[in-house]
């Protein structure tokens, strides 16, 4: 008889290893509840049920027997790499964190890996706090190995992180090390990277309310990539669009975000493609008037995609919108149905959209006749405003200042 814990274990491990969940174990011979027992430990395996595992895993019996230390950081990085977006979940976190826990002889290198995929890992599961703790270890561990390039891409990855907790001045100022990094070692940032760099400090600049800067960072990128498509071109559009938007010009806006729709096919890069229709329909809304038909149009031109390839965060992006869409069409029931329905969920969203889901809550509570929303509304731009975002406080108070009698 395979004793236990080891056998939870192995097991474990091996379906971790071929990406495949509880749900896709469980069948006519193995319930979910029997095999969360058995990987826990706290159950012990019958035959016929280490005869089944087997056959699902594709693995001989012999194998549950085998008593080889678990697979070595390497393996589990590489294993995570492979992955896709969809597939990662907290079951994947812990076990990188279990790896890295384990791995106290393994190198400076593989250690750096192994936290670029666990802060990928809470990336696509909206966890920016914890992401932000493994992008810090990530910087140190870089800092350690003394590779700029390293340095570089870590440094990046942390900006981008900030950003999304709303820490717009620790983001620019982790892109400027970037740019100072790359000169003090007279190394030159590839074009990709010094494109993303400049475009979100670009995006930084224009939360802290320096739009003239922001403007001009982003219309130099799209003047060096005019003529060009792909990935980089569509980022770039995108980010004008953006920053035009924050200015208040929803012409330039729409005329920046077609170009970044043009520039990108499908094939390219699927979950680009799907962003940049929600930006679309983020973009419509945010319009005065707000732009109904044209939300509607790239929601639907989104939707079947996202629900075959989007993460639980783009899910939330997208049921965020349907609500403020919904809120838009007059449908205001519905707008609170979408908005109890991704309560729960808010915290994958960014920083920015947090606030436009509590902004958007409260506008629905006014419209059903709760005055009490309007205090709510100056609560959030009072705690904005504290967070030193002038730009997302400005929008805020002006949507106060639009439903107040």
């Amino acid at each position: 008889m395979l004793e236990q814990p080891g056998f939870g274990k192995r097991l474990r491990q091996l379906r971790q290893q071929r990406g495949i969940s509880q749900v896709d174990l469980t069948g006519p011979g193995m319930s979910a509840a029997y095999l969360s027992r058995l990987e826990s430990g706290n159950r012990r395996p019958t035959e016929r049920a280490v005869t089944y595992l087997a056959q699902r895993l594709g693995v001989p019996v012999e194998v549950f027997e085998d008593d080889r230390p678990e697979d070595s950081l390497t393996d589990v990085v590489a294993t995570v790499a492979a992955m896709p977006e969809r597939d990662l979940d907290d079951e994947t976190a812990r076990l990188l964190t279990d790896s890295l826990a384990a791995a106290g002889d393994a190198d400076d290198l593989t250690h750096w890996h192994a936290l670029t995929q666990l802060a990928r890992v809470y990336e696509v599961l909206g966890d920016f706090r914890k992401e932000h703790e493994a992008l810090v270890r990530l910087n140190a561990v870089s800092e350690k190995l003394g590779r700029a390039a390293l340095q570089v891409r870590a440094r990046l990855r942390l900006a981008h992180c900030a950003r999304d907790l709303g820490d717009a001045k620790a983001s620019r100022d982790a892109v400027a090390e970037v740019l100072k990094l790359s000169q003090e070692r007279q190394m030159r940032l590839s074009a990709a990277d010094l494109v993303r760099a400049r475009l979100l400090l670009a995006s930084v600049q224009a939360e802290l309310g320096d739009l003239a800067e922001a403007a001009r960072l982003v219309d130099e990128v799209c003047q060096s990539l005019r003529g060009t498509t792909g990935v980089l071109a569509a980022q770039a559009f995108w980010s004008a669009a953006t920053v035009a938007a924050r200015q208040g010009n929803h012409a330039r806006a729409v005329e920046r975000l077609l170009e970044a729709v043009a520039a990108i096919d499908s094939r390219d890069d699927l979950m680009l493609w799907i962003r940049l229709r929600l930006a679309g329909a983020s973009l419509s809304l945010e319009a005065d008037p707000p732009r109904v038909a044209d939300a509607e149009d790239f929601l639907a031109q989104a939707e079947p995609a996202l629900r075959l390839i989007g993460t639980q965060r783009h899910q939330q992006e997208l049921l965020f919108l349907q609500a403020k869409l919904a809120f838009h069409q007059g449908r205001a029931d519905r707008a609170a149905q979408l908005l109890a329905a991704g309560e729960d969920g808010k915290h994958l969203l960014s920083y920015r959209d947090q606030i436009r889901f509590d902004v958007l809550r409260s506008l629905v509570a006014l419209r059903s006749g709760d005055r009490d929303a309007l205090h709510d509304l100056r609560d959030i731009a009072a705690r904005v405003q504290t967070a030193n975002l002038p730009d997302l406080a400005a929008e805020v108070w002006r949507t106060v200042a639009q439903n107040t009698i």
